[in-house]
């Protein structure tokens, strides 16, 4: 399970119009982080319960986004108990040495309809920069941000 395709969406009708700076928490209500690793005969599906952090915009600019994400390593699941398990070991993501990971957006580009997030991911005590494309929307019901990526979890190991 060398790529994990990294699925991260959050809705957050918190306030009714976004005029000026306007700050969301982000939690495992609003906020979902799951996964797709892949292996060369098959895939698994899973994600984590418990996220926390912030996301801020300016005055509607959906560029000026700014999200600090905490993900409890621990609250890691998947599609298959005995994977969990494995999953949760030190051979991946070591959730007893590690018990959170965090992103940390750095820079938001519109690109089209649909913008760039790059930022710093730290998993296993690494922090390495990453960028993916995502749907930004702001509305009368708050923010939206939807992302779908891959990375190479090697990468931290």
């Amino acid at each position: 399970m060398r790529q994990v395709l990294c699925v991260s969406a959050f809705t957050l009708m918190l306030a009714p119009a976004l005029t000026i700076a306007a700050d969301f928490p982000l939690n495992e209500k609003n906020t979902t982080v799951k996964f797709v690793g892949s292996k060369p005969k098959g895939k698994h599906d899973g994600g984590f319960k418990s996220v926390s952090g912030n996301a801020s915009v300016d005055n509607n600019d959906l560029t000026s986004l700014k999200i600090s994400l905490d993900i409890d390593t621990k609250s890691l699941y998947s599609d298959n108990d005995k994977l969990t398990k494995h999953l949760q070991s030190p051979d991946f993501f070591g959730v007893e040495n590690n018990p959170k990971a965090k992103f940390v957006s750095t820079k938001v580009e519109k690109s089209g309809d649909n913008y760039k997030i790059t930022g710093e991911l730290t998993m296993l005590g690494k922090t390495k920069s990453i960028d993916f494309p995502a749907t930004l929307a702001v509305g009368a019901d708050g923010l939206t941000v939807s992302a779908s990526f891959t990375i190479d979890r090697t990468q931290w190991a």
